[in-house]
């Protein structure tokens, strides 16, 4: 049978009622207190206000282009003395992501 390229057909949108929403709510908060809520203002005050690959010193005014990287890539892993995180730049949290990414395509990795 030969591949077509048609659209497939919308699936209609499952209803959830307004008590099933505010649920899924709750345990999304619940669940960001949890996962550990302000790492990036503990990282902060443990690291400092600076880029830990390329040196680049933050004010308080540029403080949003600097992102808390999780070394061992687990979101939920951030233990308190702060040993899963680095303080990066945006333009060094983009080339540690991307490195990994060309990494695992030049070695035949995950696609």
């Amino acid at each position: 049978m030969a591949n077509t390229f048609r659209p497939r057909k919308p699936r209609p949108a499952p209803t959830k009622s307004q008590a099933e929403i505010d649920e899924m709510v709750r345990r999304m908060k619940a669940d960001q207190v949890e996962r550990g809520d302000g790492y990036r203002e503990r990282s902060l005050k443990l690291h400092g206000w600076i880029c830990a690959k390329c040196g680049r010193e933050f004010e308080a005014t540029t403080l949003s282009l600097l992102t808390v990287h999780h070394k061992d890539g687990n979101h939920n892993n951030n233990p308190p003395d702060g040993s899963n995180w680095e303080n990066l730049c945006t333009y060094c949290h983009d080339d540690e992501h991307s490195r990994s990414l060309l990494g695992d395509y030049l070695s035949g990795g995950k696609r």
